[in-house]
């Protein structure tokens, strides 16, 4: 099995500033970061592995991919950056395979960001009283750019409880699961799905 990076970085950036960069998940797949600087802060020089980074402030929801590199993260910004910095450390496990893409059958509210060979970044979109409709993800990191409220409805018929805060990072497993939003506003996340 061919690892896309090494586990263990000399330049660690949680080490070097651990005041910006605190880790949110850490398992065999993947590390998240919470990245925060101050306006005009720059980060230290560190190397890192491939990553997703999720904006959570500033431009809330974009997300973009990049390889491994030496680099130093600097917000230009007037305002405080928020980031989640997916990790990618070897191929994830195998997966369930998937065949009910919410990209396929809910175009509306699915929407892919970028899809290369290792990740496929999708926003999700639900409108108060919006169901989306029975569908799969493999493993995932999901970021929730909005507050939100909503029932999930899984396949082995269980339902669960989700409120969440804008802001928040979560781990899952490959799911199955109908989705209901119950809030009173517009739910937008992130899920950054591992291939």
């Amino acid at each position: 099995m061919l690892l896309l990076c090494a586990p263990v970085f000399a330049q660690d950036p949680v080490e070097l500033n651990p005041s910006s960069y605190k880790v949110e998940i850490d398992n065999a797949w993947v590390r998240v970061l919470r990245l925060n600087l101050g306006p005009h802060q720059k980060g230290p020089k560190h190397s890192h592995p491939p990553e997703v980074l999720v904006w959570i402030t500033q431009q809330p929801g974009r997300t973009s991919y990049r390889p491994a590199a030496v680099d130093v993260d600097t917000n230009a910004s007037d305002t405080p950056l928020e980031q989640a910095v997916i990790e990618l450390k070897q191929k994830p496990p195998t997966s369930t395979r998937v065949g009910l893409d919410p990209v396929v059958i809910d175009p509306k509210y699915h929407s892919v960001l970028f899809d290369n060979p290792y990740v496929r970044a999708i926003r999700t979109v639900l409108e108060p009283g919006i169901k989306s409709p029975l569908h799969e993800h493999p493993h995932y990191v999901v970021v929730y750019i909005t507050e939100l409220h909503t029932t999930m409805k899984l396949g082995d018929g269980r339902e669960v409880d989700n409120p969440r805060r804008a802001g928040e990072i979560g781990w899952r497993d490959y799911m199955k699961h109908e989705t209901l939003n119950i809030g009173k506003a517009t739910a937008v996340e992130i899920q950054v799905e591992l291939k």
